[in-house]
């Protein structure tokens, strides 16, 4: 048992674990960035895509 109580000392000793906690902070910015990046432009790439496929002619190819 005081083998476990001495890990769980030095875990909370090390430095490592704050710049883990940041790297995980700075990804979770990130996603919230792009997944607000990706909610904008669907909406424009809808409307293009939209834009297109009306202004194409309806029917068959030849063949």
């Amino acid at each position: 048992m005081s083998t476990m109580l001495g890990k769980l000392k030095d875990f909370a000793r090390e430095q490592d674990g704050p710049t883990a906690t940041e790297y995980a902070f700075m990804l979770a910015v990130i996603i919230v960035a792009c997944l607000g990046a990706i909610t904008t432009l669907s909406d424009k790439v809808q409307d293009t895509f939209t834009l297109v496929t009306s202004s194409m002619p309806d029917g068959t190819a030849p063949g």
